[in-house]
């Protein structure tokens, strides 16, 4: 059957908003949960760094560092500790196609935004480029920092256990970010931390 115009244009209208839909949600592979360096090698090896390549991560590493941050481990509770397991933190990973919003219950990513504001955060020449931008963000003022502090802590011994380097950042406008998240008025962004390749990284 011949098209016309204007049923032509509506499958193209139709397919582009597929293509669109799709891009919402970005699933990773399922984390790596076995292997890796002893915890006492990572724990030595951890350390802060301010040397990035501009290499972006693969979505495996990605899913198993957002995993070390925030996934669930078993009976529903988090890699990490939270008060009275209320679980009160959201983690947002800020990369060049956009800004991200974690569910571990989906393992997946949610599209939030579809603009670079990594500038935003580059208040320091060493962070121009890189490839992640971890923000943590929760609304319990007592709380919400601590579960920040293990989420991190973990991302730091997972990079240092598969080469990457990272550093945990709060010089930033903390306002302009927590726009550019679309946070609700409930919700404070706690800290951002760098991760990416060492600059000898190809």
């Amino acid at each position: 059957m011949k098209k016309t115009p204007f049923v032509a244009l509506l499958m193209a209208a139709f397919v582009s908003f597929g293509v669109y839909a799709q891009e919402l949600t970005r699933e990773l592979p399922t984390p790596v949960k076995t292997g890796g360096k002893p915890l006492m090698e990572v724990i030595s090896a951890r350390k802060s760094d301010r040397s990035y390549s501009t290499r972006s991560l693969d979505a495996q590493t990605l899913s198993n560092l957002l995993y070390a941050a925030w996934g669930f481990s078993h009976d529903g509770k988090r890699t990490i500790p939270t008060s009275q397991n209320k679980q009160d933190l959201s983690v947002y990973a800020v990369m060049a196609d956009g800004v991200w919003k974690y569910n571990a219950g989906e393992n997946a990513l949610e599209m939030v935004a579809d603009k670079d504001v990594r500038p935003l955060f580059e208040t320091q020449d060493f962070v121009k480029g890189v490839p992640l931008i971890l923000v943590y963000v929760g609304t319990d003022v007592k709380n919400s920092p601590l579960h920040a502090g293990s989420a991190y802590q973990n991302v730091g011994l997972y990079a240092a256990s598969v080469g990457l380097n990272n550093v945990v950042r709060g010089y930033f406008d903390r306002n302009a970010a927590a726009k550019a998240l679309q946070l609700s008025p409930n919700e404070q962004v706690i800290i951002s931390q760098v991760v990416g390749w060492p600059e000898s990284a190809h």
